[in-house]
């Protein structure tokens, strides 16, 4: 079989947010696959006016801007913009990124990425920080979203530099009850499903009702992509497939057709 059809014959439920979905999508459908959209999350932007106020006022005082996240680059440019014509106006500041996902955004507006680790966590990106000795007395703005945790602060003030975060968006969970892929899911089941954050499998354990297999279902693989999302997966009781070797979508759709293929 060629790798144009390696997962040709193929069901893969994907559980990203709907907006985040047709990059995988387009990469699964490319290999055969018939994909099935299980949107199990929903990210919008959320920023309090007066803390993005606060913010902008004093950002040509931060040393760093970190994200966590492509969806953080994507909020903060979008309220950046609205405000400055000038990029100049984010002055010194130097960057730093969770994983290549983040970096590519953040490059993708001629940014140079100072700070990127090889493991895509928050422990790690705190600890390449830290290899910079640039932290003691400095300041550096987060850019988070609502559920982002508290290691990644906890650290980089453990290591004497002045931390605040800015939330740009929020991740909720949304209700698949009547959503007709769903309904399909449950007729059918898949050959696989796809998870790409811990909230999503939050969420598909939290909605084990709407998505529970029909009699003669076919039972999906689990995989995850990377870390932090095995580590929920294993706490939910949620058998692990596979992993991607490095999390970000190619890695999990090559891990994904290894599978499939064994």
């Amino acid at each position: 079989m060629s790798k144009a059809n390696s997962l040709a014959g193929r069901r893969v439920a994907v559980t990203r947010a709907r907006e985040q979905t047709p990059e995988l999508a387009v990469k699964l459908t490319a290999l055969g696959a018939e994909v099935i959209e299980l949107p199990l999350i929903t990210i919008s932007k959320e920023i309090s006016k007066q803390n993005l106020a606060d913010t902008l006022l004093e950002l040509g005082s931060y040393d760093w801007i970190v994200f966590t996240s492509a969806n953080g680059v994507r909020y903060f440019f979008e309220e950046f913009f609205r405000l400055f014509d000038d990029i100049r106006a984010l002055g010194l500041l130097r960057f730093a990124c969770v994983g290549a996902g983040t970096a590519k955004a953040v490059a993708a507006l001629h940014l140079k990425v100072e700070c990127q680790p090889e493991k895509a966590t928050a422990a790690a990106l705190a600890d390449a920080l830290i290899a910079t000795d640039s932290l003691d007395s400095a300041k550096l703005l987060v850019i988070t979203g609502n559920l982002n945790r508290d290691e990644l602060v906890v650290k980089l003030e453990d290591a004497r530099a002045i931390v605040d975060r800015l939330q740009v968006y929020k991740t909720e969970q949304t209700d698949l009850t009547d959503d007709p892929a769903a309904a399909d899911f449950r007729k059918q089941g898949a050959d696989a499903v796809l998870f790409a954050s811990s909230s999503a499998v939050e969420s598909f354990v939290a909605q084990a009702g709407a998505l529970k297999l029909s009699k003669g279902a076919k039972t999906p693989l689990a995989g995850s992509i990377g870390p932090l999302t095995s580590e929920t997966m294993k706490a939910k009781g949620l058998p692990i497939a596979f992993e991607a070797k490095s999390p970000d979508l190619d890695s999990l759709v090559a891990a994904l057709v290894k599978k499939l293929g064994s």
